[in-house]
């Protein structure tokens, strides 16, 4: 099959060839007796049927146009192929060879659909799209949400495959993410906050505050920012990671907190935490990470939120009578070194 669907240094492969061969595969259901089986092949194997599903995936009948066959089979008839995949990750044999088709195939909004909505356990059908109603919470107990487990809990070659794919999922397909994220905000960002920002891993740790500092300053993401900063325990939260003894923890740390400061209809209770530390905070911020000398935007953003700091009221006030909404937080996205 591989040198099917990928030719030989010496002979090219046929379209026709290709084209029959892909139909057969869907046919006979070999794509997710791949999926769940991937893990118990030998090492060169897991590598030939990971070259079988990336063709497959690309292949186009001639004179076609849309989306690969491939692609409307997978979330139409046979979702529990893309379950299997994820489900790759409880496995080490497994993890890498199914990550990397599982981002090759969540380039197609519907797949990563599939992905996000899906509330099979072992042994179910999986998620008809047709059935999906967006409005409604997820119960944490469908396949995304044990990237969380993995991300966490797995060795370090399964969980950096885990985040990728995970990372690929909140950020490719924007709007569809932020409507997700939106409907799902207290069980999504309790795990997110619990389980990745205060992992153990140094990593993973690093990882996910740059991942949560980037969803946030996402202007598709404006309502799921406006949420997140709105919450005091939140803040304690991102304030603690500006006190963490790693430099780059700080500094990812940063890019979430700037968003609290600068956000012009602070809720009361992230006030009260500034308003109450702010003698704290205005000592610390000039000093805060002071060797980044070469990092003009860093040093401005700080002088940004010492100002903003500087100007809060004796206490809090109810931000429904501010005068005027910004849809801005003041402050741009400062890429991680």
């Amino acid at each position: 099959m591989k040198l099917i669907v990928q030719g030989t240094p010496e002979v090219d492969c046929s379209p026709e060839q290709v084209h029959q061969l892909v139909h057969s595969i869907i046919q006979d259901d070999v794509l997710f007796e791949l999926a769940r089986s991937i893990r118990l092949l030998p090492f060169e194997a897991r590598k030939d049927a990971q070259t079988i599903f990336s063709h497959v995936l690309r292949f186009k009948p001639p004179n076609s146009s849309g989306d690969p066959s491939a692609v409307s089979y997978l979330v139409y008839q046979r979702p529990e192929i893309l379950v299997e995949l994820c489900r790759g990750y409880s496995y080490s044999q497994s993890a890498m060879p199914c990550g990397t088709i599982l981002r090759q195939a969540i380039q197609h909004d519907s797949i990563a659909a599939v992905i996000l909505y899906d509330q099979s356990q072992e042994g179910e059908r999986a998620v008809q799209l047709r059935d999906v109603q967006v409005g409604i919470k997820q119960t944490g107990s469908g396949v995304f949400w044990r990237f969380f487990d993995w991300i966490d809990k797995g060795s370090f070659e399964v969980s950096a495959d885990a985040f990728t794919t995970f990372r690929e999922l909140l950020t490719k397909h924007k709007q569809m993410v932020a409507q997700y994220l939106y409907v799902n905000f207290d069980l999504f960002f309790h795990k997110y906050n619990n389980a990745l920002v205060q992992s153990d891993s140094y990593v993973t740790k690093r990882q996910s505050i740059k991942l949560l500092g980037e969803i946030l300053l996402d202007r598709a993401n404006y309502n799921v920012m406006t949420a997140y900063v709105d919450r005091g325990d939140h803040l304690k939260l991102c304030m603690n990671l500006l006190k963490d003894d790693r430099k780059m923890v700080q500094y990812e740390g940063f890019h979430v907190f700037k968003v609290f400061v600068a956000n012009p209809n602070k809720s009361v209770a992230v006030q009260r935490i500034l308003i109450n530390n702010r003698d704290r905070l205005l000592k610390f911020l000039p000093q805060f990470l002071e060797d980044r000398t070469d990092d003009d935007q860093f040093t401005d953003e700080k002088s940004f939120l010492v100002r903003q700091i500087e100007l809060l009221p004796p206490e809090p006030v109810d931000p429904s009578r501010s005068q005027g909404r910004s849809n801005g937080t003041g402050v741009g996205v400062a890429a991680a070194s």
